[in-house]
């Protein structure tokens, strides 16, 4: 079937909404993360359960995307009664049919509970997590089966397109994503309709548009879930660009790390060239457009797009000096723009609500919404979409649920690896990209991960730093070399040999790679050590002139001692040293060689609770026997 006009795709969404019956069940099931935690077990138990109890007219199961909530992995919604059940497993399936979806009963047990206080929320909309979110972009996450079109045409699917087509202009269509205060949601926040109208006036018959798929952030998976979980909206929010800058063919560049949503794409674009969606003269105008997957390797310097370009040209992916700029010269030199996936899959509400509906939302100089990925030392890991400005405090706490152990919050990670720290003390801040900028941070594309007190500032530091050097294409000297210089620096100072003039080096040698780099990834490499120096100094002083990590994290620093007072001799500390560095035997207090001791803590970790006689430290010592001693006559515990 092909759909050839704007009143054809009205009548198609018409039919289809037709025959939807709003009040028949369906469960709604994440077939995309929450594979990992068993929910194609859960799909199959449904499926068979249903089908052996002849359910099949009066019960969907609909395979969707990501809904957000990976804490609670796997989840489902059930309509339309909006209950949400989560950490199911395939065996509660025969129970939830008989009592919730025959007998409408909730399950109690199978429904989300506060951390903190024990509240239950059985219904989707009420789950804080959810309801303190406004979901745009990911609006059709977990709701359509991404792998049917006519599930996204009949939400309103390529009206936008349509609108476009028919009473827009192309400079029009600039003009309003201009108005709209759309920023690319990539990472450097540059205005999107500003961007389009480059590649629009750029002299060419042949142009391109490339969307960036990439994300390498270690934990961020916003991309990842939009094109999982709502691929047609990627590719209408492309064909619209398409039209408005002259383009006929467009990339989208995922990475092969991500096979579901190289899947669904690839089902997509089938989907719509079939419907006449893609392809030639599209909906009756004389608008031709196609789009070509391109997966790429894994680097991480391939997300700046001019080493993405090199890429899909198939060079190796390594940035190169701008001007000219992509919009000027890109793909095989001809001009080309990149906008990521989020990026594209905000021009559809643009276009079909208006700039001023999108406009009225977010701060002054940065509209809309952000997805972010929440990781870290916190109770509600998984994706958030808020209002940008929205304080850091509102989403860590009242959509994240605070810390996991009633744990002091010590910083939040904003930007992906290359990001800054956010310390407690600027937790009220807006998140939005002017904001996060003056503190020495980023907002990136999204990637949030939450640290608590047990965190050492300058591992961490270290840690995202190993990652960025790693990923650096080695191009300029000054990235090359800069990061490995402060990569060094870091792991001495975390190995207890810090000097006191490493934290002015750090400074300086971040300073530099940040003003000289060619790219993005050495302009915010160093912004964890940055930040890091500057909010968390007193932990660089205790690591360097203290030979102290204050958060017992670095094990060149610690110490593991046992206390006699505490040890009853049970010898099973003994037994499970790897290193074999604990003497003692049979109802002796156990004593630990230093010498011989490797910092692993499996002592720590397998002294038995009642007694809690094993002591992580740093920097001071324990008096304790130097050989092993009779365990001392305990007094009998009070009745």
């Amino acid at each position: 079937m092909k759909i050839g006009t704007p009143d054809e795709l009205r009548s198609f969404r018409e039919s289809i909404v037709a025959q939807m019956d709003p009040q028949k069940l369906c469960v709604r099931i994440c077939m995309t993360g929450c594979r990992a935690y068993g929910a194609v077990r859960i799909r199959d138990a449904f499926l068979e359960e249903i089908k052996g109890r002849g359910l099949e007219k009066e019960i969907d199961i609909r395979e969707t995307g990501c809904h957000g909530f990976c804490a609670r992995a796997p989840v489902i919604t059930i309509d339309p009664r909006d209950i949400f059940y989560q950490q199911l497993t395939a065996e509660d399936v025969p129970e939830i049919i008989d009592q919730t979806l025959i007998k409408g009963e909730i399950i109690d047990r199978l429904v989300y509970a506060d951390p903190a206080t024990g509240e239950k929320f059985p219904f989707n909309a009420d789950v804080p997590f959810y309801k303190n979110q406004t979901k745009n972009v990911l609006r059709n996450c977990g709701v359509i089966d991404p792998r049917n079109i006519s599930h996204y045409i009949a939400r309103d699917g390529y009206a936008a397109l349509s609108k476009a087509l028919t009473t827009m202009t192309p400079e029009e269509i600039i003009d309003t994503v201009e108005q709209s205060g759309l920023r690319g949601r990539g990472g450097a926040g540059f205005p999107t309709g500003r961007k389009w109208r480059f590649v629009r006036e750029a002299r060419g018959d042949t142009k391109y548009v490339v969307c960036n798929g990439d994300e390498g952030d270690p934990g961020a998976f916003m991309d990842r879930a939009v094109m999982e979980g709502d691929p047609h909206s990627v590719l209408e929010g492309m064909l619209i660009a398409a039209y408005a800058m002259g383009v006929e063919v467009g990339y989208i560049y995922v990475r092969a790390e991500y096979p579901i949503a190289v899947e669904h794409l690839k089902i997509a674009i089938a989907q719509a060239q079939e419907l006449g969606l893609l392809g030639e003269k599209i909906l009756g105008s004389g608008f031709n457009f196609e789009i070509r997957i391109k997966e790429g390797a894994g680097a991480f310097v391939c997300g700046e797009e001019t080493a993405l370009i090199a890429s899909i040209e198939g060079k190796r992916g390594m940035p190169r000096p701008r001007p000219p700029f992509p919009a000027q010269s890109g793909l095989w030199d001809k001009p080309t723009n990149i906008n990521n996936v989020e990026t594209n899959a905000n021009v559809p509400l643009i276009i079909l609500k208006g700039s001023e509906w999108y406009a009225s939302i977010g701060t002054e100089r940065s509209k809309g919404t952000k997805i972010f990925s929440l990781a870290g030392k916190i109770n509600n890991t998984g994706l958030v979409e808020v209002p940008i400005g929205t304080p850091v405090r509102k989403v860590i706490y009242d959509i994240g649920g605070g810390i996991p152990g009633g744990r002091r919050l010590k910083a939040v990670q904003t930007g992906g690896p290359s990001g800054g720290f956010v310390p407690e003390e600027h937790l009220d801040l807006p998140i939005d990209y002017d904001t996060l900028q003056a503190i020495g941070s980023i907002m990136g594309s999204g990637g949030m991960v939450v640290m608590d007190e047990d965190t050492c500032m300058v591992d961490v530091a270290r840690f995202f730093l190993e990652f960025t050097n790693d990923e650096s294409c080695g191009k300029c000297s000054i990235c090359r070399l800069g990061s490995q210089q402060m990569l060094d620096t870091l792991t001495r100072i975390t190995q207890g040999e810090g000097r006191e003039e490493d934290i002015e080096l750090l400074v300086e040698l971040g300073k530099q790679v940040l003003d000289i780099s060619l790219c993005g990834l050495g302009r915010t490499l160093p912004n964890p050590v940055l930040t890091s120096t500057n909010y968390f100094r007193d932990e660089y002083d205790a690591h360097i002139k203290e030979k102290r990590c204050p958060a017992l994290v670095c094990d060149a620093l610690v110490s593991y001692y046992i206390l006699a007072e505490k040890c009853e001799g049970c010898m099973i500390c003994l037994r499970n040293c790897p290193s074999e560095a604990i003497m003692g035997g049979k109802r002796m207090v156990h004593v630990i060689d230093q010498s011989k001791c490797t910092k692993c803590g499996t002592c720590l970790s397998l002294c038995p609770t009642r007694f809690s006689a094993v002591v992580k430290v740093s920097g001071e010592q324990i008096p304790v026997p130097e050989e092993p001693i009779p365990v001392a006559p305990r007094k009998p515990k009070a009745a």
